[in-house]
C-alpha cells in the first residue's frame, strides 16, 4: 500500500471509525481521552504505522496498534483493517461490560411512573444527597 507516511491524529482516529466526526475525534483527543505512545497528544500528532494509540470512548477504553494509515472515512471493513486491537484490552473490555451487566441484573424498572406522593419522596431524597 503506497500511502502516506504519516496521517493526522483526528483523521486517523475519524477515518479508523473511533469517532463520527473529526470534531468529536479532536475534542476527546484535547481533553485527554486519547494517548499514543502512553503520552497525551495533540490533534495534528502525525500517527504512523506501528504506533501504540489509547482510546477512552464512552467508558470503555481501546487500546490498539496502528496497521495502516488513512485520512478518508471509509466502509468499516476497511476501518477495522487499520489498527489491531490488544487481546488484554480485548479481555477488560469483555470483563467490565459482564460486571455492568450483572449490576444491572438485580435492577427492575418500575411498571408506571411516580405519583405525586413518590414524586415528592424522590425530590426529597435528591435534597438531601446534594447537601
Amino acid at each position: 500500500m503506497d500511502g502516506p507516511a504519516g496521517v493526522r491524529l483526528d483523521q486517523w482516529l475519524w477515518a479508523a471509525r473511533f469517532f463520527k466526526t473529526r470534531s468529536l475525534s479532536k475534542h476527546a483527543i484535547e481533553t485527554g481521552k486519547v494517548e499514543v505512545g502512553g503520552q497525551r497528544a495533540k490533534p495534528s500528532r502525525i500517527v504512523r504505522v506501528g504506533d501504540a494509540v489509547r482510546v477512552q470512548r464512552s467508558g470503555e477504553t481501546f487500546e490498539i496498534q496502528v496497521l495502516g494509515l488513512s485520512d478518508a472515512r471509509g466502509p468499516a471493513a476497511v476501518a477495522q483493517a487499520l489498527y489491531a486491537e490488544t487481546g488484554a484490552s480485548r479481555a477488560a473490555r469483555e470483563e467490565a461490560r459482564a460486571l455492568a451487566r450483572a449490576e444491572r441484573d438485580g435492577f427492575r424498572a418500575p411498571e408506571t411512573k411516580p405519583d405525586k406522593r413518590a414524586r415528592r419522596l424522590i425530590r426529597a431524597l435528591g435534597d438531601i444527597d446534594a447537601s
